[in-house]
């Protein structure tokens, strides 16, 4: 029963030896295998040109657009327009009537003809004293002088008279209201009869929108870090939502030239010829433009980027540990993006960095 015992007690012994030993070397090895798990990848870090563009919305306005109102106060009399009409430069499109002002009219002719008897007569007696002046001893000087002086005084009145008379029938011809340029009514917001005059005094509404359908400007504004991209005579493509599959094209005519205040940002200008109306003007366009690389600058795969609550992050390995760099980004495509810092080219950079990992954190690349 002893001999039992004590055999019973080695074979216990040697399996808990045999365990221990077992159990080391399953630790060594899960250590080696979590080991050979830490191996992260890393890439050099090389420079390279990223040609990117910029989509930015514009919107399409008429190349030339005007509200036409009422000069004088005055009815509608006439309509020869309507909403969609195209017009010729010049063309009649509407006449008004002011009655009083053909009242006004007669008295400034009859004031004109007034003046005009009162001048001829005293023309008429400056030239006789000035012929019996011939003779002498027969008129004084004094006398010639103020028959002189009287008809130059006639003279201006019917001068002022005539302006009279011209700003009248100046005023008359506001009471028909031609097209400024060729174009297509957009807007009508009087009928015959209606009341109208200046802006406040009649309708705070024009009288008819006038627009140039035919020849659009595309207009964008572009921020200022991206200000130098563009120049004139610069094409860009752009889309509107109404024909999402079909694209258009754009020069750049014309740059402010300075940043607006409020956007930071330069507003641009281009033509669109527009001769088959397929554009409207106020159409809202997705403006895309190329922006071509200029300089050769660090490109790392998106990533590759840690973002972080401080900033943007990558991490350099140096001596197997990790370096910690902050980074400013540029310009950036689906999977790469720019980015500026102290970094030098060949340096080699964590592929896929996480916000676990710090300064000193062992690599095996």
């Amino acid at each position: 029963m002893k001999t039992n015992t004590f055999s019973s007690s080695i074979t216990i012994t040697a399996l808990i030896i045999l365990s221990a030993i077992y159990g080391c070397n399953h630790s060594e090895k899960q250590a080696a295998r979590k080991e050979k798990q830490a191996a992260i990848a890393t890439f050099d870090l090389k420079k390279d040109k990223l040609s990117t563009a910029l989509s930015l919305p514009g919107e399409l306005i008429a190349l030339q657009q005007v509200d036409l109102y009422a000069k004088v106060s005055s009815f509608v009399k006439t309509l020869k327009v309507d909403i969609g009409s195209e017009v010729s430069k010049g063309q009649l499109l509407m006449t008004l009537e002011a009655p009083e002002m053909v009242s006004q009219a007669a008295a400034a002719q009859s004031r004109l003809k007034a003046q005009e008897a009162v001048y001829t007569a005293s023309k008429a007696n400056y030239n006789r004293l000035y012929e019996t002046s011939k003779t002498p001893g027969t008129i004084s000087t004094n006398d010639l002088d103020q028959a002189l002086a009287r008809k130059n005084a006639d003279l201006a009145q019917l001068d002022a008279a005539k302006a009279a008379f011209k700003e009248v029938g100046a005023i008359q011809d506001y009471l028909t209201i031609r097209a400024p340029f060729s174009g297509v009514i957009s807007a009508r917001n009087v009928n015959l009869g209606a009341y109208v005059g200046p802006t406040g005094k009649g309708s705070d509404l024009p009288i008819f929108t006038l627009q140039d359908q035919k020849n659009l400007r595309l207009a964008v504004s572009i921020p200022e870090i991206y200000t130098g991209y563009l120049t004139a005579g610069d094409e860009v493509n752009f889309t509107v939502k109404s024909l999402p599959n079909q694209q258009f094209k754009a020069k750049v005519k014309r740059l402010s030239g300075a940043l607006d205040l409020r956007l930071r940002a330069e507003r641009i200008e281009m033509d669109v010829p527009n001769q088959n109306k397929t554009l409207l003007p106020g159409m809202v366009a997705e403006v895309n433009i190329p922006l071509p690389a200029n300089a050769s600058t660090f490109i790392i795969p998106k990533k590759a980027l840690l973002d972080t609550s401080e900033g943007f992050y990558v991490l350099k390995v140096s001596n197997n540990k990790t370096v910690k760099v902050a980074v400013k980004t540029g310009r950036e495509t689906e999977d790469k993006i720019e980015i500026f810092g102290d970094l030098k080219e060949g340096e080699k950079l964590v592929a896929e960095p996480s916000e676990e990992m710090h300064d000193g954190t062992i690599v095996n690349p």
